[in-house]
């Protein structure tokens, strides 16, 4: 599915059609350097029945939040220089006892991961619009 948006309040319905059409434990974000992946994460996780604070995980490399359903861990991988270095912090771990995790800047690890495990969202932003594809 494919949503033009121009303002942050037009990220509600990606958000809404997102949340409906999430079947799998793992959303990977992709997209340029202010794209809007933590902005989009925040109001997931919003919509998904948690009150907690989202922020970027860029220097802490994965937050945690609490929802009605279970755990969602944000992962930002941006920092990571191998594919080793997700395995030292425990992503694994995450990964099997999470109702949901949102990785950004997935490209390190995706390789490890099964088509069919996880939903793939990919921003771009062109500077006056961001182009969002969900699949």
């Amino acid at each position: 599915m494919e949503f033009k948006i121009r303002s942050i309040e037009e990220w509600q319905e990606v958000v809404d059609y997102v949340k409906s059409q999430l079947d799998r434990p793992i959303l990977l974000l992709k997209g340029n350097l202010g794209a809007g992946k933590t902005t989009f994460s925040q109001q997931l996780v919003s919509a998904l029945g948690s009150e907690d604070e989202v922020s970027s995980p860029t220097y802490s490399i994965v937050n945690e939040y609490n929802s009605p359903n279970g755990k969602i861990f944000h992962f930002d991988l941006y920092r990571l220089k191998n594919i080793e270095e997700a395995y030292d912090f425990g992503i694994e771990e995450y990964l099997d006892n999470a109702y949901l995790c949102i990785i950004e800047w997935p490209e390190i690890y995706e390789s490890e991961l099964l088509p069919e495990e996880f939903h793939e969202m990919q921003i771009t932003h062109t500077g006056e619009e961001r182009i969002i594809n969900f699949k």
